[in-house]
This record gives C-alpha cells, structure tokens and sequence, in this order.
C-alpha cells in the first residue's frame, strides 16, 4: 500500500473527528499523539489516547465497503468494538 495514500486516508479519518465532535469530547479524550499507519492490510489512523474509560490506543481503519472499523489497543490486546461505522458516527 502506498504510503501517500496512507496519510491521505489518515489525514481525513483525522479531519473528521475533529470536525464531527464538539472539543470538550476531544479534551476528554486525553489525545497525545495521532500517526497514519495500516492495521490488517488497511489504512489507517492511531491514536493515543488516555481517557476515562480507555488508555492505550485508539484505531480507526478504512475498510473496502468505505466504511470504518474501530479498534481498542491496550498492550498486546486488540479489540474491534466495531465493524461498520459510518464517517458522521466517529
């Protein structure tokens, strides 16, 4: 996979969580660092985060039907807290 197209897709994963939610809910997120990378063959978005009810990493990858899978990293564990979720849902 190409690595332009990578941070395109991050860049706008990105763009829309911004735009999409109000910024005490981004503050409350605890975001200390967000970095385009592909999670199983896909591009994506990671984000680090340390909230209330998650510490570790966020994942938000573009799947083939354009829609988002999200996932839940804390150490080696990885959990997909779902599988279709449209761009106005993030």
């Amino acid at each position: 996979m190409e690595k332009e197209y990578v941070m395109q897709i991050a860049q706008t994963i990105r763009e829309q969580l911004l735009s999409l939610n109000p910024a005490p809910v981004i503050m409350s997120w605890g975001i200390e660092e967000f970095a385009a990378t592909t999670y199983r063959g896909l591009p994506a978005l990671r984000i680090k985060v340390n909230g209330r009810l998650h510490t570790g990493y966020v994942i938000v990858a573009l799947n083939g039907s354009d829609y988002y899978e999200v996932y839940l990293q804390k150490g080696m564990k990885v959990e997909c807290i779902n599988g279709e979720v449209c761009f106005d849902e993030l």
